[in-house]
């Protein structure tokens, strides 16, 4: 018999557990940084986020914006809107993120943030670690109650932030090639 794929749309947090032998569904990121002045190719960075595809049946994303690119694949948990997709850019277009997990204390995160003033497009996680960083910077960090792996552009310091939960629940592979520094949810990503 089939395993059957468990897909918790209730946000519950159960989207990673798996009976043995069940497939498990999740989100994927994958990303590249040339450390020259070299564009990052679209074909490779779609070859990435192909190899995790498994990972986010509800959408795939690309962001590239010369030597860096960010991909990501969407598995819709909190906001099934178009609005959740990934990578996202923050308000102030400062920021690009592509993230995996799940931050448990999101809503009140969002509260404290909303009370400073910041607004949000979506109803995702995502949304609110954007608005974090914006706001604590690194210590955002600190903050974040949750599993999760994330890559966080800084469009205007032109600086990179690789990121994983305390514990490393959420996997993040990291290779240097050359000029190039790769880095995804899954090791295959990186060695396409």
């Amino acid at each position: 018999a089939a395993a059957v794929p468990r897909h918790d749309r209730s946000g519950a947090g159960t989207r990673d557990r798996a009976s043995p032998g069940e497939k498990t569904l999740m989100c994927g990121l994958a990303g590249l940084v040339n450390l020259g002045a070299e564009p990052v190719s679209p074909i490779i960075l779609k070859r990435m986020t192909d190899a995790i595809a498994h990972r986010g049946p509800d959408g795939e994303g690309h962001w590239i914006e010369g030597n860096i690119g960010l991909g990501h694949r969407r598995l819709a948990i909190i906001d099934l809107s178009p609005a959740g997709q990934q990578p996202m850019i923050s308000a102030d277009h400062r920021y690009v993120i592509s993230y995996n997990g799940e931050i448990y204390n999101y809503r009140e995160l969002r509260a404290e943030l909303e009370t400073a003033g910041y607004w949000f497009r979506s109803k995702t996680d995502t949304g609110g670690m954007l608005a974090a960083f914006a706001h604590w910077g690194t210590d955002a960090l600190l903050r974040f109650n949750g599993m999760f792996a994330v890559a966080l552009w800084d469009r205007k310091e032109k600086r990179l932030l690789l990121a994983r939960d305390r514990y490393g629940i959420k996997p993040l592979y990291l290779s240097r090639q050359g000029k190039r520094l790769a880095f995804a949810s899954e090791q295959k990503a990186i060695t396409t």
